[in-house]
């Protein structure tokens, strides 16, 4: 075998041993479970009364963000890969949510002042 078929197998076999159709499948159910507790939050918890919108607009929030990890790590192969690259995605992102919390509550604050 050339050294070139060598490399390009190996890089397989580090991303193809961990991803397997029982893995893929694992996920595909944790995505799907995630996705009914939003639809029930949505579609009965809220308009009945059980909860309140806001405690179930940090739910959902938290919900998306537990699909965006799954979707990310896995489907994108994130998750194996090397922690200066997951760093690399993770930290700016982190500053995009704080900087969209602190516009938010900004923003009420305009919204306030004009009452």
């Amino acid at each position: 075998m050339s050294s070139e078929h060598t490399h390009t197998t190996d890089h397989a076999e580090e991303h193809g041993e961990t991803m397997t159709k029982k893995k893929i499948w694992q996920v595909f159910f944790v995505l799907l479970g995630i996705t009914c507790v939003e639809f029930m939050i949505a579609l009965y918890l809220v308009p009945h009364g059980v909860i309140k919108v806001n405690v179930a607009n940090p739910v959902y929030i938290i919900l998306t963000l537990a699909k965006a990890f799954y979707i990310v790590a896995y489907f994108m192969h994130l998750k194996f890969e090397k922690v200066g690259l997951i760093f690399s995605i993770v930290v700016p992102v982190l500053f995009i949510i704080g900087l969209i919390l602190v516009l938010t509550n900004e923003s009420h604050h305009w919204i306030d002042l004009r009452l």
